[in-house]
């Protein structure tokens, strides 16, 4: 008999669930702005839900009961629609501090943020800086280095003058403290503390911040340095084209004739361009909070122009609370980051370990001639052409 009633029970709740399940969706009109079921599973889905009903249901002051009345302390509003209006930012808040992030005292991003942060950028960056290393592995396992393949001729070519080494090591070697300072950031508490201990951990952090901070200016000097000496010289041109079919003679005998800058660094120039420059405009913002907002004005380009929606990301926000700026700053920061970081992994490796000869170029400046003939030869003749003002070099074939 109790076996029966407990069977009875399940069933006849199994029916009223269904049911609750299968009803027509309440009108929030009618109930006082109530989230539905329908609203809370696709939460839980992490779809978009439409939040109007919470941000338009913050109260109405001018409805207020009068003081001496029953509830008239409230204002009009109640403790939830309060809640309400300053999470979406409407309530009329005044602070001494007259900041654009003053008067903002609830973000409700920054939970997305931070799960973003330490769960796919995290994780994506490290599979490609990781992967990077291995590729690079196994093409010097596949490969070997690159050597010159004539005989040397023990003279030495001028390719890099002073001032151009300068900005070379300048731009490299603030971008390998601001690498490893970020990443200490990004990777120090899952990392480092678990090493070190929260001490330690503290100290390297604090220090890691104020490198990054200050160093940020050297990269960008460096940036713009490299930039105006080297852009005439890494614009495209028909010897590109030659060179990329020819895989710029990795995988063959021979190099294809090449300028002062071949296919390849010229691909390595424009990607520490585009992204340096890129990450030097979030890392502006970030130097300087609520100061330069960037993604509001380019989210709303996105969707005037139709890309967002070609893309499958749908409308875009085009109001962003000051908070919400700093995020996606500090998130296209270390994406941007993340890949020249595994751009400059593959220069460092064709010039050190991968190409004989390659590294004179920006320690002394000069290289063996017989290397600048077999990868550079049209440059090499253009540097006679100006030595001797006759053209005796033919071009490497």
């Amino acid at each position: 008999m109790l076996r029966a009633l407990i069977a009875l029970l399940l069933t006849l709740s199994f029916i009223s669930t269904a049911n609750a399940q299968d009803a027509a969706t309440p009108d929030r009109s009618a109930t006082g702005g109530a989230q539905t079921l329908d609203d809370i599973l696709a939460r839980q889905r992490g779809e978009d839900v439409d939040n109007s009903f919470r941000s338009q249901a913050t109260g109405d002051p001018d409805s207020a009961a009068g003081m001496a009345e029953q509830l008239g302390t409230l204002g009009g509003a109640s403790d939830p629609e309060l809640w309400r209006a300053l999470r979406f930012d409407t309530a009329e808040v005044r602070a001494s501090n007259k900041g654009p992030a003053a008067t903002v005292l609830i973000q409700d991003g920054g939970m997305r943020w931070l799960r973003f942060r330490e769960g796919p950028l995290a994780t994506y960056g490290a599979y490609l800086l990781i992967g990077t290393l291995v590729l690079l592995a196994l093409f010097y396992l596949i490969r070997g280095r690159i050597t010159i393949d004539g005989e040397k001729t023990g003279h030495k070519i001028l390719r890099f003058k002073m001032i151009e080494r300068f900005g070379h090591w300048l731009l490299a070697g603030s971008f390998i403290l601001l690498g490893l300072t970020g990443l200490i950031s990004l990777f120090g508490r899952k990392v480092l503390i678990p090493a070190f201990g929260h001490e330690a951990f503290a100290f390297l952090a604090v220090g890691s911040k104020w490198v990054h901070n200050n160093v940020s200016w050297a990269f960008m000097l460096g940036l713009v340095m490299v930039f105006v000496m080297w852009v005439i010289h890494n614009l495209p041109d028909r010897t590109d084209i030659n060179w990329l079919l020819k895989g710029g003679g990795i995988f063959s005998k021979g190099h294809p004739p090449a300028k002062k800058f071949n296919a390849g660094q010229k691909m390595i120039f424009w990607s520490v361009i585009v992204l340096g420059t890129s990450i030097s405009v979030s890392g502006l913002s970030l130097l300087f909070p609520f100061e330069i907002n960037m993604f509001a004005a380019t989210f709303a380009k996105l969707n005037a122009l139709g890309i967002s929606g070609a893309l499958g990301l749908g409308e875009l926000r085009e109001v962003l609370a000051p908070h919400e700026e700093m995020q996606y700053a500090q998130l296209w920061h270390a994406m941007m980051s993340f890949l020249m970081m595994a751009v400059i992994l593959a220069h460092i490796y064709i010039g050190t370990v991968g190409m004989e000869g390659a590294a004179d170029a920006m320690t002394s400046g000069e290289v063996e001639e017989q290397w600048a003939r077999e990868h550079h030869s049209l440059w090499v003749e253009e540097v006679m052409d100006k030595n001797t003002g006759t053209s005796n070099t033919p071009p490497a074939q």
